[in-house]
């Protein structure tokens, strides 16, 4: 299958699901589209076993190996999705909810993977299904960061306080550096590629990853910056943006830098919430037009991947469900305690109570989840990892996105 054939069929795949989400079903996009590819492939899956000779499963698995999902969301559609994501916020309600934002994205994404890990670690114990302890903990780092892109569609229709808002919707930019690397530095320990790492070790390379790719992107969007203010033409804006998210995420990935988190420093510094960041009115205009528009086009196309792999993955034998049953309460407990010190320390709200349940049932995962498992090497382990993952994402997707509207209204009816 060519790129531009498979191009045509994803891009085509995803109108249809966004329209049959938003026209018919009236859904949100994210969870829309992944609920209509999901259903999709399950649908086909059962045809082609009652008729055999209109089996499409065939192509729909060749579909989703030519996506290369985890090569192509890792290595770049992540970083126009958290550009997009980033360009959109306020940077100054973002740097007053600072502290809170950066403790939920750094010490709420260890806890978070502790706690899952630990709690994958025994369920599969029990199920006399032994699972290594740091097999889980990388599973449990993958599932920690919440996915940018579904947090801040979800949030768009919440009614929350601007200060939750803003803590939530910057945590789901930050944190996803942090787990990517996180998960990097436990593969290499469960692969056997670094052994020997030490906790002042890990604490540099988070540092020198996660330091130096903020660094990273300050310079870049500061050149950035420097060029659209003398350059009063939409196009070239435009242009010079899209060059700011490509440059700044491939540099960072070279440089060994955490390339979310530069990119995310890159976005929020020429984003189009400040008025003096562009040449004018009309400009502004169009600049948030077109990265809403790339947002919304690689949204769908990602979650209709993660909704059609997550089908192909599907099995119904004992301990499979049992994993699916489990694995999203366990990612409800692991967001709880990687959410209590932010709200008891730095949400000085005197609702903490309603506070911590909307950080908690906002947890949503997403793409980027499923990317890193599906990077995980062959090993005996991969199968049920994938599975964990997969109905994790899919629970967050289908019921937390879908409820936690309804939730903030009944928590925060004054908004």
């Amino acid at each position: 299958m060519g790129t531009f054939e498979l191009l045509s069929i994803l891009l085509t795949l995803a109108a249809l699901f966004s329209f049959a989400s938003r026209g018919l079903l009236g859904l949100p996009a994210t969870a829309g589209v992944f609920l209509l590819a999901f259903g999709f492939a399950f649908a086909t899956a059962v045809v082609g076993t009652l008729v055999p000779a209109i089996d499409i499963r065939v192509w729909e698995e060749r579909l989703v190996t030519s996506a290369h999902l985890p090569e192509a969301l890792l290595e770049g559609v992540l970083a126009f999705l958290l550009f997009a994501g980033a360009v959109e916020q306020d940077s100054g309600t973002l740097w007053r909810r600072r502290w809170a934002v950066a403790l939920l994205a750094t010490l709420g994404v260890v806890i978070s993977t502790a706690v899952m890990g630990t709690g994958m670690w025994l369920v599969f114990d029990a199920m006399d299904q032994p699972v290594p302890l740091i097999w889980c903990l990388v599973l449990g780092a993958a599932l920690a960061p919440t996915d940018p892109v579904a947090v801040l569609a979800v949030l768009r229709k919440a009614p929350l306080p601007e200060g939750l808002r803003t803590a939530i919707a910057g945590e789901s930019l930050f944190n996803d550096g942090m787990g990517v690397v996180l998960f990097t530095l436990l593969l290499g320990l469960a692969t056997g590629t670094d052994t020997d790492l030490t906790v002042t070790g890990v604490a540099w390379d988070i540092v020198k990853e996660a330091g130096g790719g903020a660094l990273l992107g300050l310079a870049t969007g500061s050149i950035a910056f420097w060029a659209k203010s003398r350059a009063d033409d939409p196009a070239v804006e435009l242009s010079i943006s899209l060059a700011l998210a490509a440059a700044t995420y491939s540099l960072a990935q070279r440089l060994g830098l955490s390339g979310p988190i530069a990119v995310v420093v890159a976005g929020l510094l020429i984003g189009n919430t400040a008025k003096h960041h562009v040449s004018s009115e009309r400009t502004g205009f169009i600049m948030k037009a077109f990265w809403s528009m790339v947002d919304a086009i690689l949204n769908a196309i990602l979650f209709m991947l993660v909704g059609l792999e997550a089908a192909v993955v599907l099995s119904w034998q004992a301990p499979v469900m049992v994993v699916a049953f489990l694995a999203p309460l366990l990612a409800l407990v692991a967001r709880l305690a990687s959410v209590l010190p932010v709200v008891a320390v730095h949400l000085r709200s005197q609702r903490k109570a309603a506070a911590t349940a909307v950080l908690t049932w906002g947890g949503v995962r997403g793409g980027i989840a499923v990317a890193l498992v599906l990077s995980l090497p062959d090993n005996p382990h991969r199968d049920l990892l994938l599975v964990a993952c997969y109905a994790v994402v899919a629970f967050t997707i289908i019921v937390q996105s879908l409820t936690l509207g309804r939730l903030a209204r009944r928590l925060f009816p004054e908004g």
